[in-house]
């Protein structure tokens, strides 16, 4: 088929080619949903041209306007929102318009990690603590480096999803800018500790991510 032009089913083998051999049509409604959507736009956005390049830095644009909105979380709650999709479309644009590489792989990685620092320096704005949020950051770094080592030993399938992958980082920045903008509406005083409790939870499940990813891999690779 022409650029743009990919059915879903041929996108989606695609999409597992450069995502461990997990297929996107076997993922939880939620997860397929969103992954169509990207999909539906990315094929939009290659008829147009559009490089995948383009897209990866719009996204990264919106991860660095959340920290400079943080007395205004709720608005900075919608630009992890639009970044998060920017960061799925990037992918889909590549796939269908036939310009998925290695160096765009590695660019779209390090976009992710430098929005997620400015998700979590957000955080430390609105009044979690510096401590928290170095710890968050720094498991969910470990988190992507083990998984990154592992396959650089030799193992090819993604191994196991846990609850620390980047979808959940995603929704708990989302989760809690967007209730620290709320909570803000009706007691001024109370963000801080909206979000603090919001970072420690992406400290736990960042924490037991990596448990599992340690686990799984320690079967695959003994």
């Amino acid at each position: 088929m022409g650029k743009g032009r990919l059915s879903w089913d041929e996108y989606a083998v695609g999409w597992a080619r450069l995502h461990g051999g997990f297929d996107p049509r076997k993922a939880g409604p939620l997860v397929r949903g969103w992954l169509r959507v990207s999909y539906v736009i990315g094929s939009g956005l290659a008829r147009v041209g559009i490089a995948p390049a383009a897209v990866t830095f719009g996204g990264l644009v919106l991860c660095v306007s959340v920290p400079l909105l943080a007395d205004r979380p709720a608005l900075a709650a919608v630009f992890v929102l639009l970044a998060a999709m920017a960061d799925s479309v990037d992918g889909a644009t590549a796939v269908v318009s036939g310009r998925a590489t290695r160096l765009g792989y590695l660019y779209d990685s390090v976009a992710d990690r430098l929005g997620e620092a400015a998700w979590l320096v957000a955080f430390w704005l609105v009044g979690a603590p510096g401590t928290l949020v170095v710890a968050a950051g720094g498991l969910s770094w470990l988190h992507e480096y083990i998984r990154a080592r592992v396959t650089a030993a030799g193992m090819r399938d993604i191994g196991v999803v846990t609850v620390g992958e980047r979808p959940t980082r995603v929704s708990v920045a989302f989760v809690g800018l967007l209730l620290a903008g709320a909570v803000e509406l009706v007691q001024t005083d109370l963000p801080a500790g909206t979000i603090t409790v919001v970072t420690a939870v992406w400290v736990l499940l960042a924490l037991v991510g990596i448990l599992q990813l340690l686990a799984a891999f320690h079967r695959a690779l003994r």
